[in-house]
Order: structure tokens, then C-alpha cells, then sequence
């Protein structure tokens, strides 16, 4: 049995990776996407954990050779998803989720047209820019560049199949994972899953 493809996209801020490590870590049968970026690893930050962090030539070549599902560039830096290693991840039957922005996520629709979309927003413009703050990374000018950065990416949440807000954590990802269990009993997912009894209760 196939698993599901999900794509979690958010602006920088909204909380987008906290409730995703917190769903994998809570759901066997979900898996996170390790990314391809060029960037440069931010403090705790492993190789293959976290990203796999290659040389902007190393990523140039697998774009040209197709090796990424999607890819795009972010705030100066790369960032790529193995094709190969969804698709193996799928095959095994585990659920993949993407931490990708809009861009990656229209790249993903065009092959995955049954993959589930999600976009998480802030509950508010001031609370997004404290949480930005929070984090201690980043310069006033970087903050500026991010916030305006976060309005064009929350502009595209009408392209996504469920919208969630995280004003309160724990609500939120109960909603998330809500969404992936929904999905484990739609239809489709359900007569792949058990097609052996469907045969024999309606023999």
C-alpha cells in the first residue's frame, strides 16, 4: 500500500516546523522530507537530519538532472526535494510530508495530483513578527525582508486544500493531525488498504 504525500507550507514564523517535528514524532507511520539547501547550517543544525547542506554547484547539478521533486529559492539560498526519496518513502507505505513554501508546492501539485495541501498562518501580523523576533537569528533588516516576504507567501494560501491558524499550539496540531488521519480513511486510501475484505464481503 502507497502512502500520502502532504505539503506544509507557512511563512517564516507561523510555526510551521514545530508542529511538524511534533506530528512525526507523535505518528510513526509519518515521515519527514529531508531537504537539499545550500544555506549554511544554523547552530544544532545536523547533515541528513535536519537538511542536507551541499554547495550551490552540487545543487545546480541535481536540478539539471532531475533529480528534485521541486525546488526554489528562498531568501538568497537553495533548497531541493529528493524525488527519489519520497517516492521510496511512499512506496513503503508511510505518509511524507513536504516543509516547503508555495513555490514548491505548485512544482508538487503538477506531479502529485492527489497530494494533500496545507497552509498555516499566524493569528496575527504582530504576532508573526514577535515570533520572528523571538528566535534571536536575525538582524533588523532581515526581520523587515521577512515579514514582507511572509505577506507575498500567505497571499497563495487560497491554493491550498486546508488552512490552519496557530494561535495555540496544541489546537493546531490536533488539527493537523486531524487532516492526516482523514485522509488515511478517505476513500481511495481505504479500498487500496482493504481490498481483500471489500472482495470478500461483496463476493
Amino acid at each position: 500500500m502507497s502512502g500520502s504525500l502532504f505539503i506544509v507550507a507557512a511563512p517564516s514564523g507561523a510555526g510551521k516546523t514545530s508542529l511538524v517535528r511534533a506530528l512525526v514524532k507523535d505518528d510513526d507511520r509519518v515521515r519527514l522530507s529531508v531537504s537539499h539547501t545550500t544555506r549554511t547550517p544554523r547552530e544544532g543544525e545536523r547533515d541528513g537530519v535536519d537538511y542536507f547542506f551541499v554547495s550551490q554547484q552540487s545543487f545546480a547539478e541535481m536540478r539539471d538532472a532531475g533529480a528534485f521533486l521541486e525546488s526554489a529559492t528562498v531568501f538568497d539560498n537553495s533548497y531541493g526535494t529528493s524525488a527519489e526519496a519520497v517516492n521510496s518513502l511512499l512506496a513503503e507505505g508511510l505518509d511524507v510530508i513536504l516543509e516547503i513554501d508555495w513555490q514548491g508546492a505548485q512544482q508538487v501539485r503538477r506531479n502529485f495530483a492527489d497530494s494533500i495541501s496545507i497552509f498555516i498562518l499566524p493569528p496575527s501580523r504582530a504576532t508573526l513578527e514577535q515570533r520572528l523576533r523571538n528566535r534571536g537569528q536575525d538582524d533588523e533588516a532581515t526581520i523587515a525582508r521577512r515579514m514582507r516576504d511572509a505577506e507575498n507567501e500567505m497571499s497563495h494560501y487560497i491554493e491550498f486544500d486546508y488552512l490552519l491558524v496557530n494561535d495555540v499550539f496544541e489546537e493546531t496540531l490536533s488539527a493537523l493531525r486531524a487532516v492526516v488521519v482523514a485522509r488515511r480513511h478517505s476513500l481511495a486510501v481505504q479500498k487500496q488498504q482493504h481490498a481483500r475484505l471489500l472482495t470478500e464481503l461483496l463476493a
